[in-house]
This record gives C-alpha cells, sequence and structure tokens, in this order.
C-alpha cells in the first residue's frame, strides 16, 4: 500500500514574497484572485505547471535560490508564476514560489526577446 498525501504545499522563497503576495489583494485584487487560484492548483498537484528546461533556467534563480528545477505556471493576461519544487521528504512535496511577472518581463528574465 503506498503513502497518501492529502496536499501539497505552497511556500515562499522569502519574506518579501510572501508580502508582496498579499499585498495584490489591495493593489491588484483581479491578479490576487488569479494567484489564490494558482496556489489552490499548486496544492492540488505541485507539477500542473510546465516544466523550465535546465538549460534554460537563469543563473539569477540558481544563484540566489539555489534551485535545480523551475516551473512556470500560466496566469490570465499573459502573467507567470516562477516556482520551484522541492521534497523535504519522500511523502511532501513543495512548491516555493520565487516570483510572477508580466509577460514582458517574463520574456527579458528568460532571455527571450
Amino acid at each position: 500500500m503506498g503513502i497518501v498525501r492529502s496536499s501539497d504545499a505552497v511556500v515562499f522563497s522569502d519574506n518579501k514574497v510572501g508580502n508582496a503576495w498579499r499585498a495584490t489583494k489591495e493593489s491588484d485584487p483581479e491578479l490576487a484572485k488569479q494567484l489564490n487560484i494558482a496556489k489552490k492548483n499548486l496544492m492540488e498537484n505541485a507539477f500542473c505547471g510546465i516544466q523550465i528546461p535546465k538549460e534554460l533556467i537563469p543563473e539569477t534563480y540558481i544563484k540566489k535560490y539555489g534551485v535545480t528545477n523551475l516551473w512556470k505556471y500560466n496566469l490570465p493576461n499573459a502573467w507567470r508564476l516562477i516556482y520551484s519544487v522541492t521534497t523535504p521528504t519522500k511523502i511532501e512535496i513543495i512548491s516555493v514560489v520565487l516570483e510572477w511577472m508580466n509577460h514582458k518581463n517574463y520574456e527579458r528574465r528568460f532571455k527571450y526577446s
């Protein structure tokens, strides 16, 4: 018999990201709504986003967070939620939200433009 997880966890990479997430409730209620939908989906399945190939992971994420994997979750209006998946134990999967950005900034960050 396998071990069953009730849900995955979603955390923020640091306090700054967590505070920015909470601040969207006031500054951009529609974005906050979409971020919360994304969080719910990530809690149900940490792998619901699109995995970014390792060779395309921006150096900034590797240096700042030590990530070895990177995922994007497409939000409405071409916004992107960037996160990494970690497994601190064999039965726990955690999505770590690194940042979210509009499409223009996403293209810059990943050097697509």
